[in-house]
């Protein structure tokens, strides 16, 4: 069984007893084989009376109340675990950010949380119930048949294990080219989003018959690797049944033989005709529902493997300082693992309360990463940060992220009205009040003036709406979350014409107003905000100047 799915259902109480009666139904199941064989045998021998046709029939009813029931709460534990282990997985890539999930195309992401997870399916309805039933029925059945026949008994335990050997041999090619399959799949469905999403630049350049082209190739290389899968999946069915027949003739050909010499009375024969099937189709189904799971395993790998390497430190308690807060950096250098130079190196700064600081410096040198480090989105290689002189990762994240506004370089509008856009700074926030933040970020009048006013629902990812409407949006997110003292700001002029962005200034000015902000500027009217200017290069910080003169 797979270990992390194992301990997700072990910490989900639902979906944990969801899957104890799916194991529950599966084994009593096929366990009533035996009774069934039992009865078959004496009906057709005439040792039993007709009366045993209708026990012989309610274990046929039973063992079909028993094959719905399973059905049913293998399904429930199917969605448990999807929902669980997504909701996972959204989660942590929600905690990370855009900063630690450089290595992950979001479009390989989406593939993941959505197509690839839902392969799962067979693994947990299938599968995992074939595994209780190949660890029991197997077992009782030759039990069985060594009370009734020693040679016939014999003759299975020798060829029994052949399946499970023969199929663990063709197995393990199984996972790989599955695993090869999945990985062309994810390729695929990044680099089809990428291509879509940039669509319109690609025409612009003439570049769209290429990236056809490249699509084109790229969904080849995932069908010739599905074919490949296809073929070892038929190559393992070919095995497995030959190896259950050539086992099954060693038994039937003997016990037709000395039915025929009378050594074997026809009862006995009967059963061990009806059983000895019985005990190679538990390991022959387990072995063909494996391969068709394995798609599932391979999403469920990729799905644990985002979470152990990317895995954020284990969050802190205490709770955030009150007031305007003091942000110090101490020899702060921080390295992401597909980076070969660090973000950021040996930093070490400090921002007074109330103070307005503008990072600057060239794209890439390592200002968002220190805006991330002080979200808690991103943890120091190397040194502290530090709140108030308390360092942040023994902060509750969760209180700490209450007291800051947020406004990225490209904020996010969910497909919703633009009031609940604007509540996402304050669920709890009423129209006034999110009036009031709309007008302070000079949003309200382009607002109102949309078809629906505050109850228009916005384009994916705002398309129907300007950059500087957005930038507006995010900047009234801003002012509505309540009881902020510092104030995060990523270039958010970046890409405005002259007037929008003269209305992100003026409200940026206000909204930074007594609280202690930190601003990713290029823009002069931006910069002019700051009591102080410090410049990054290349992860370092290398000058500052304030009020004029340098630090």
């Amino acid at each position: 069984m797979h270990k992390d799915l194992l301990r997700l259902m072990r910490a989900e109480q639902s979906v944990r007893r969801h899957l104890m009666v799916t194991l529950a139904a599966a084994v009593l199941a096929g366990l009533l084989i035996l009774v069934q064989a039992e009865l078959l045998a004496g009906v057709l021998s005439g040792r039993f009376t007709a009366v045993a046709l209708a026990g012989l029939a309610a274990v046929v009813g039973v063992r079909a109340l028993l094959a719905w029931t399973q059905g049913v709460f293998a399904g429930r534990t199917a969605t448990g675990v999807k929902s669980a282990l997504r909701g996972r997985l959204l989660g942590r890539l929600g905690e990370l950010g855009p900063a630690r999930l450089a290595g992950h195309r979001s479009g390989e992401l989406v593939t993941l949380a959505g197509r690839g997870l839902d392969r799962l399916d067979a693994y947990l309805t299938g599968y995992l119930p074939s595994i209780a039933v190949a660890a029991v029925v197997p077992l009782a059945v030759l039990i069985r048949l060594f009370a009734a026949d020693l040679t016939s008994a014999l003759i299975v335990l020798v060829t029994l294990p052949l399946i499970p050997v023969f199929g663990a041999l063709v197995g393990m090619t199984t996972k790989t080219v599955t695993e090869r399959q999945f990985r062309a799949l994810s390729r695929l469905g990044g680099h089809f989003l990428d291509v879509v999403r940039g669509l319109p630049t690609l025409r612009a350049f003439g570049r769209a018959r290429f990236q056809a082209e490249v699509i084109r190739q790229v969904a080849d290389a995932h069908r010739s690797a599905t074919m490949r899968t296809l073929r070892v999946a038929f190559l393992s069915s070919l095995v497995l049944e030959l190896c259950a027949s050539l086992s099954l003739a060693l038994v039937a050909v003997p016990i037709g033989l000395r039915l025929l010499s009378g050594s074997l009375d026809l009862t006995t024969g009967l059963l061990v005709l009806l059983l000895a099937p019985e005990a190679y189709l538990p390991l022959r189904m387990m072995g063909t529902r494996f391969h068709a799971s394995m798609e599932g395993v391979a999403a469920a790998d990729a799905a644990f493997a985002v979470l152990d390497a990317s895995a954020p430190r284990e969050e802190g308690t205490l709770p955030s300082p009150a007031g305007t807060p003091e942000i110090r950096l101490e020899n702060v250098t921080v390295q992401y693992p597909d980076r070969d130079s660090p973000a950021l190196e040996d930093v070490s700064l400090t921002i007074s309360p109330g103070e307005r600081v503008a990072l600057v410096g060239e794209s890439g040198g390592g200002k968002s990463t220190l805006l991330h480090l002080i979200l808690g989105f991103v943890t120091p290689s190397r040194g502290r940060v530090l709140v108030d002189g308390v360092d942040l990762t023994t902060l509750d994240l969760d209180s700490w992220r209450a007291r800051l506004a947020f406004v990225p370089q490209r904020p996010h509008l969910f497909t919703t009205s633009v009031l609940d856009n604007i509540r996402l700074g304050d669920p709890s926030a009423s129209l006034e009040s999110v009036r009031q933040a709309s007008a302070a970020a000079h949003a309200d009048g382009f607002i109102q003036a949309l078809p629906g006013g505050y109850d228009t629902v916005v384009g994916e990812r705002g398309a129907n709406l300007s950059a500087g409407q957005r930038q507006r949006i995010a900047l009234a997110r801003a002012f509505c979350r309540p009881d902020t003292s510092v104030l995060l700001l990523d270039e958010p002029t970046a890409r405005l014409d002259g007037r929008s962005e003269a209305a992100v200034v003026e409200a940026t000015k206000a909204l930074a107003n007594g609280r202690t902000a930190v601003i990713v500027a290029h823009r002069p009217a931006m910069i002019d905000l700051a009591d102080r200017v410090i410049r990054i290069h290349e992860g370092r910080v290398v000058s500052g100047t304030t009020a004029g003169r340098t630090a």
